[in-house]
């Protein structure tokens, strides 16, 4: 009987929660691919210390926008290590600001990252992923909370949410669950820049628990879906927000 890890791909996984999430898979004894844009040192580092501590780990640049590169690094990830299990789609942008001053880039970026990313990485599992497969897409809770300022960053994880509980019906007979993680407030680089100490302090008194979210905590649900006990977990958003909506 194989003895191999299952394999997981986390997207954006350099740094912050991507990078959180592929420690904690790690730990949970998957091998991990680390996905990142631009950001090739600390990918190589985190690759690294996994290796170090007996993990199979790979680090993968693609540009989760260009669907060519998107299916190039799934055909790397499956030479390297094999047939992707896990699916981890955190790579994203933020960036507020209001709707009136957006510009067009700025909007076509937003959802060329958040949004264009994910239908290429899902367009290439639905026919890549292993049978009994998880897809585990990162939304966000501001969704729920309509702040000025969030207007495009917003559409771009609604039709997150969208893609999520319909891809979940399409893989029927699969056995692949699909599921999307809503952080409320983390401090990570992505939240804490461009915010004065002022803004960070009532970001943190927001949710009953009072506290910002640390990566970790992201990364336990996310955790929870791709393993055994979120089995039965299926086109769902967990709103991971101690509570703020």
């Amino acid at each position: 009987m194989s003895t191999s890890p299952q394999i997981a791909l986390i997207t954006g996984a350099s740094r912050g929660i991507g990078a959180a999430i592929a420690r904690r898979l790690a730990r949970d004894g998957f091998a991990v691919a680390i996905n990142y844009a631009s950001n090739a040192d600390q990918a190589d580092a985190l690759v690294a210390e996994l290796t170090q501590a007996g993990v199979s780990a790979i680090a993968v640049q693609a540009d989760v926008s260009r669907a060519d590169q998107v299916q190039a690094m799934f055909t790397t990830i499956e030479n390297k290590l094999g047939k992707i299990d896990v699916l981890v789609n955190n790579a994203g942008m933020l960036k507020t600001m209001p709707l009136a001053q957006t510009s067009d880039e700025l909007y076509a970026q937003n959802f060329a990252i958040n949004t264009q990313g994910v239908f290429n990485t899902l367009r290439e599992a639905a026919t890549r992923l292993n049978d009994g497969g998880r897809i585990i897409n990162l939304s966000s809770t501001t969704l729920a909370l309509n702040l000025p300022g969030y207007a495009i960053y917003n559409g771009t994880k609604a039709a997150v949410e969208a893609f999520t509980r319909v891809f979940a019906k399409e893989l029927r007979g699969r056995h692949i669950t699909v599921n999307a993680v809503a952080p409320g407030p983390v401090a990570t680089d992505l939240f804490l820049n461009g915010k004065t100490e002022e803004q960070i302090q009532t970001f943190a008194r927001m949710p009953p628990l009072e506290r910002l979210g640390q990566p970790d905590d992201i990364a336990g649900v996310v955790a929870m879906l791709a393993g055994k006990d979120g089995a039965w977990v299926n086109g769902q958003v967990l709103r991971a927000n101690g509570g703020v909506a």
